[in-house]
């Protein structure tokens, strides 16, 4: 039973005295603790959640035995209730942790001597006689009662959750997020917790307020659900919906009359939670924070091309032949072309899929502007993007969020519009990966001087986060765009690429491998089938053929983390092959062992490790409860309970993989994808391979991927106010 679960029908009760804190984890309250119980010969070990947990202290949990790996028998609590203790030796134990201030070990001894059992009830309705201790005076007395006091509190919020069917573990995330005030904001509104809460989501919130006694046609509840429908919009990368979209979503999921829906979405646009506007001529509604982002993206774009570029006028007849020499390139007409366009524009689009010259052309611009002396800065979206740029130009690049500095504590950046970032270009890489909040983010740093450069491959999948800001600036018309065609003679000997472009444009790759190809087809038609040749092929065949490592070298990618070539069962087909017998620790479903591969599923400020982030486990420390991970290069711990921001990675989704090349891929194609089968995602997991690409399923699979190009609409209004903006100001503007 997890520690999320309420307490089956089955479970068991175990209490006792706290003997030993082993592990507490103050942010989740995870705890593991020694316990004395009645009748029990050794001390118990019992495992739980609580806000906090004292020696001394009385510890009642509801649960089940289990027997751990590494640890042995222990008790699993899916509810934990830690109260004050009752008898003497307890009570001093207990007051002697420094649990409360003002109170030591001496002091605890003095108090539990002068009023045994009843000092508690001392503290709380006569403090004054605690001034009759030798040593307390005024101030150590006025700690004490204030410190109890807290702990009360502490005490009746988890008595009150636990009371409404809230697990304790997720209590204690409430107390944490919520504090002393916890009681009176779940009362005001429990579907609060969706938003606030990791881990609870809508269904949670309203099994919540249901058992508090709010009604399921409450105009809260009404609202709340209204709220729910846009961000399982905003998850599946929209900005906003149609009204008449809207509307049936949250009928469906909430059951009421859609009058009420209607009336309490009426309130959610009055109090701004939401914002009404249109989209393609039609009554629509957007979350507030997305709608303002894509405005201000807009606006911010609009500006900066209104002012002149930061360089002097550069004459491209000298440039050109002066940076093919220094490069020892000869740029393509396009190129040269594309060469002139960014020279006189403050903003630009360069896209284009593999072997079309990107890279040169941006590394081209860079030599030619940084002659100039201008200061230069370069980000992409995660760590594997930023260095390659970094290898391509010969110039430092960051990832996004350290260019912009994160503020750990509030979550946002320290570089925006009253801190800008010191440079004159700002080159961004990969931005099909940049969605709404991010790109408002970047654009907010931009100083006005400067000039921007955004490089991406537009025909990729879209960000995984809302929006499509490349997409819709490129479609707008409003800003100059280069877009390269051109496969260069060297990159068309690469089957990768040339089946990259084939399937690009609707056609099916070429299937027969020539010798010492990099690419290949294996036709399998059964899912288990291509469970075992992915097993062969990544841990026997490439590496053998090819040198590669099965591990660091070799990344499977699926179209979806479901079925039985999603990346979830493949991570543990292919762990169960590649990395054994390693020392490891089993957390939230799966085993972390040394040397395996893992991804960071959301971003972690304190730790500057982001959504997307891969590592290798170094070590397992079973004792601090602890391991360690190498993210290139760099060594972060992560506590036991950090893990579930954790997955394994020997297999992840083609979504996951954008802004990353591996040196092989390796990607199921079946039937059992048929939700994802879209062009752009075989697409997009094919021109991740840097030396080999190794495609293994169904030719149907293959065909359904390629012949659907269209990937699905998302509802984003930046396109159209970009579009919009350009007009007024007399066209748009040219491309390349």
């Amino acid at each position: 039973m997890s520690d999320d679960s309420p307490a089956s029908p089955r479970a068991e009760t175990l209490a006792g005295l706290v003997e030993r804190v082993t592990y507490h984890n103050a942010e989740n309250g995870f705890c593991v603790l020694r316990i004395k119980v009645r009748g029990h010969k050794q001390l118990e070990t019992l495992i739980g959640h609580a806000p906090s947990v004292t020696v001394g202290e009385y510890a009642s949990a509801i649960g089940e035995w289990v027997i751990d790996r590494e640890h042995g028998r222990q008790f699993k609590a899916g509810q934990l209730r830690v109260l004050p203790p009752t008898t003497e030796v307890g009570i001093e134990r207990y007051l002697a942790s420094g649990l409360i201030r003002g109170i030591g070990p001496a002091y605890a001894q003095r108090l539990v001597k002068a009023f045994g059992t009843e000092v508690f009830s001392v503290i709380e309705a006569t403090p004054a006689k605690l001034r009759e201790i030798e040593g307390i005076g005024e101030v150590r007395a006025r700690r004490i009662v204030e410190g109890w006091a807290d702990q009360r509190v502490i005490r009746d919020i988890m008595i009150f959750l636990h009371a409404n069917r809230v697990s304790t573990s997720r209590a204690v995330r409430i107390f944490k997020t919520y504090g002393q005030n916890a009681i009176d904001m779940v009362k005001e509104n429990p579907y609060r917790l969706a938003r606030d809460i990791k881990g609870i989501g809508f269904l949670s919130a309203d099994t919540i307020a249901r058992n508090m006694g709010i009604e399921p046609t409450s105009i809260l509840r009404a609202r709340a659900g209204i709220s729910h429908a846009l961000m399982d919009a905003v998850s599946d990368g929209h900005c906003g919906l149609p009204r008449k979209d809207l509307i049936p979503l949250a009928v469906k999921l909430l059951e009421i009359p859609e009058a009420i829906i209607e009336e309490a979405l009426a309130l959610e646009i009055v109090e701004g939670t939401v914002i009404e506007d249109t989209l393609d001529e039609e009554p629509a509604v957007f979350l507030a924070t997305l709608y303002r982002a894509e405005r201000a993206i807009a606006t911010r774009l609009l500006a900066l091309l209104k002012a002149t570029t930061p360089w002097p006028p550069i004459d491209p007849d000298k440039a050109l032949p002066w940076v093919q020499e220094k490069l020892a390139v000869q740029l393509s007409e396009s190129q040269r072309q594309a060469v002139r366009l960014a020279l006189q524009s403050k903003v630009l689009v360069i896209t284009g899929g593999p072997g079309v010259g990107k890279t040169t052309l941006v590394k081209s611009i860079l030599t030619i502007v940084g002659a100039k002396r201008l200061r230069v800065a370069l980000c992409a979206p995660t760590g594997r993007a930023a260095k390659r740029l970094s290898d391509s130009t010969g110039l430092k690049a960051k990832t996004i969020h350290r260019l912009l500095e994160v503020n750990p504590q509030s979550g946002g950046f320290t570089r925006d519009e009253d801190n800008p970032l010191d440079c004159d270009l700002l080159v961004a890489d990969e931005c099909s990966m940049v969605d709404v909040p991010i790109m408002h983010a970047l654009l907010k740093a931009v100083p006005q001087r400067a000039a921007l450069l955004l490089v991406g491959d537009v025909d990729q999948l879209p960000s995984v986060g809302p929006g499509q800001v490349l997409t819709d600036i490129i479609d707008s018309g409003a800003v100059p765009v280069v877009r390269l065609t051109e496969v260069f003679r060297q990159a068309a000997a690469s089957q990768i690429i040339v089946n990259a472009h084939r399937i690009n444009h609707g056609q099916m790759p070429e299937w027969d491998a020539p010798p010492g190809s990099d690419f290949y087809f294996i036709a399998t038609e059964q899912p288990e089938e291509v469970v075992n040749k992915i097993l062969t092929v990544v841990k026997e065949r490439i590496p053998r053929q090819f040198g590669l490592h099965p591990v660091r070298d070799i990344q499977v990618l699926c179209p979806m983390n479901r079925s039985a070539t999603g990346a979830r069962a493949l991570n543990m087909s292919l762990q169960a092959v590649l990395n054994p017998d390693a020392p490891g620790v089993e957390k939230f479903g799966w085993r972390y062992a040394v040397g395996d591969k893992v991804m960071q599923t959301e971003n972690d400020y304190d730790k500057e490790v982001f959504n997307g982030d891969i590592g290798f486990i170094q070590s397992v420390d079973t004792d601090n409860h602890e391991l360690v991970i190498d993210f290139e290069g760099r060594a972060v711990h992560y506590p036991f309970s950090d893990l579930d921001r954790l997955t394994l990675a020997y297999a992840t989704t083609v979504h996951k993989s954008q802004g990353s090349e591996y040196p092989a891929v390796v990607i199921p194609l079946t039937m059992q994808h048929y939700m994802m089968l879209r062009r752009n995602l075989v697409y997009t997991g094919v021109t991740r391979g840097r030396q080999l690409v190794v495609l293994i399923g169904q030719k149907k699979a293959m065909a359904m991927a390629v012949k659907s190009g269209d990937a699905g609409r998302r509802w984003s209004k930046l396109a159209a106010r970009l579009r919009a903006a350009a007009t007024d100001h007399g066209g748009t503007a040219g491309g390349g």
